[in-house]
């Protein structure tokens, strides 16, 4: 097949990477194309019509993975007549034309600011047999205004802001996202509310600096607001945020975390440097003596609190003493779970031109310490829980080997993830159902739960689930999203994700 027969609708890919955020811009992206007509196409599909590339640019072999991604595709669309190939997100927005130039097969380049426009690109790339570049320096609508198609039935992003205001050293974020547009808080009520409504489960909150929600409106205690405003939500059962920047948190929000019941006592807030002169260095304004008072707050208001974090190793000028004080912090947070990272050079960030850059050999001989010394700490905390009895909300895609061991998978309130068995409830259970069950085995990555479970819910989201289908929000000011796919056209024969 080289295009859509004529009648039948065009099919589409959307290859993501990086982090939530652009996670949930892949969401919106499938529907504003789902919206123009497009079908999805399907997994054994490797010539869908149009692929579309959702790119990060944090880290320093971005550039690579794309251009290789794009170099495979090249035979692929030679053959195919027809077929578009679409550069998005971060990468998209910092290398610009430079992505037609490198890859003169690519059609479309679109920046983190107008996802809006894809269709009309793709549309207008096809009628001119010419790429098409279009790059906006400032956002042109809320993302959350577009049409999303929702990846889980039970489960869902909600971004609250997008941008940032900080100036972190090594972070080339803020120059892709711009400064912090926060939305209103009726409107990521009513959006919040939508997904309740069709059956979600559970929302997680998103902002590149998700506490400093309404710096733009004014009101420095909006985010502990909008968290205790979730708590009035009918059928929302877990409410989420990432991520919290350590300088704008506040005790407001760990009394709503604590005081409304459906926040889960789970908190991601990176620390990336135990050391005071590095995170001075990374211009990070606070200090390990304030992370550490935060993370005491927070388990004198929620002991059973689970804390994870994100660690930079081998900043420019970081010492032997500098990481070592990494260590300490490490050992005295007691993080449930910690994403670390080897630092990456970005070309447009202060750090990349600073002083000390540290050989390759040095930075991973620490890595491989800090990554021995959090999952002493992550197994030993995770221990803790043997024995105890968790609430597991299924999920799909969690546990790889699964299959194998007739387990499933899903992660408790706490965010951790439990691999349970189901006993004779084997085929009764759906990724996004609730089941109680009880640990007995701790890995530093996982916990397992080998009985019976003690209770099994079944759910909305698990019904939408078995029926294959998933809620589709039009933009939450557009009313309220309905679930499955929207009528389509029959489709061709053969039709076809961290920082």
């Amino acid at each position: 097949m080289t295009t859509a027969a004529a009648g039948s609708p065009r099919t589409y890919q959307v290859r993501t990477y990086g982090c939530q955020m652009n996670v949930h811009d892949s969401e919106r992206i499938s529907g504003l194309l789902e919206d123009a007509g497009y079908v999805r196409a399907a997994e054994a599909d490797e010539q869908p019509d149009v692929v579309v590339f959702n790119t990060c640019a944090v880290r320093e072999n971005a550039d690579n993975r794309l251009y290789g991604n794009l170099g495979h595709l090249r035979p692929v669309k030679a053959k195919h007549p027809g077929m578009q190939i679409a550069v998005g997100g971060c990468l998209a927005q910092k290398d610009r034309g430079d992505i037609v130039r490198k890859a003169p097969w690519v059609d479309v380049v679109f920046g983190t600011h107008n996802i809006g426009s894809l269709p009309a690109l793709l549309d207008r790339a096809r009628h001119n047999t010419a790429a098409e570049v279009e790059i906006l320096e400032s956002l042109e609508v809320f993302p959350s205004t577009l049409p999303t198609r929702r990846e889980s039935t039970y489960a869902g992003w909600v971004s609250i802001s997008v941008g940032c205001n900080n100036t972190c050293t090594f972070c080339i974020v803020p120059s892709l996202r711009g400064k912090e547009k926060d939305r209103r808080p009726g409107d990521v009520l009513a959006e919040v509310r939508a997904l309740a409504d069709a059956g979600v489960l559970e929302v997680t909150l998103l902002g590149q600096n998700v506490n400093s929600y309404g710096v733009e409106f004014g009101d420095r205690y909006a985010f502990g607001k909008l968290l205790r405003a979730c708590g009035d939500i009918d059928g929302l059962e877990r409410v989420r945020f990432t991520s919290p920047h350590p300088k704008d948190f506040t005790d407001d929000v760990i009394a709503a975390m604590a005081e409304t019941p459906n926040v889960c006592h789970s908190l991601h807030m990176p620390l990336q440097s135990g050391s005071d002169d590095v995170l001075r260095a990374m211009r990070r304004s606070y200090r390990s003596e304030r992370y550490l008072g935060i993370i005491e707050k927070v388990r004198a208001a929620m002991p059973d609190a689970a804390i994870t974090t994100d660690i930079i190793v081998g900043f420019p000028g970081e010492t032997e003493a500098d990481f070592a004080r990494t260590l300490d912090v490490v050992r005295e947070a007691r993080f449930s779970s910690a994403f670390t990272f080897q630092y990456s050079k970005r070309p447009g960030t202060p750090a990349a031109t600073m002083d000390g850059q540290l050989p390759k050999q040095v930075v991973q001989e620490r890595y491989e310490r800090l990554i021995a010394c959090v999952e002493e700490i992550t197994w030993a905390e995770n221990k803790k829980l043997v024995g105890e009895t968790v609430e597991v909300l299924v999920a799909v895609g969690e546990g790889r080997k699964d299959e194998r061991t007739g387990r499933m998978s899903g992660r408790a309130r706490d965010g951790r993830l439990v691999h349970f068995a189901t006993g004779e409830l084997a085929g009764q259970i759906r990724p996004g159902d609730i089941v109680h069950t009880v640990v007995t085995y701790a890995a530093p990555h996982h916990l397992n739960a080998d009985g019976a479970p003690l209770a099994h819910r079944r759910t909305r989201a698990g019904d939408a689930a078995e029926a294959g289908q998933v809620p589709r929000t039009p933009g939450v000011l557009l009313g309220l999203p309905t679930i499955g796919a929207p009528a389509v056209p029959p489709a061709p024969v053969g039709g076809c994700a961290a920082h």
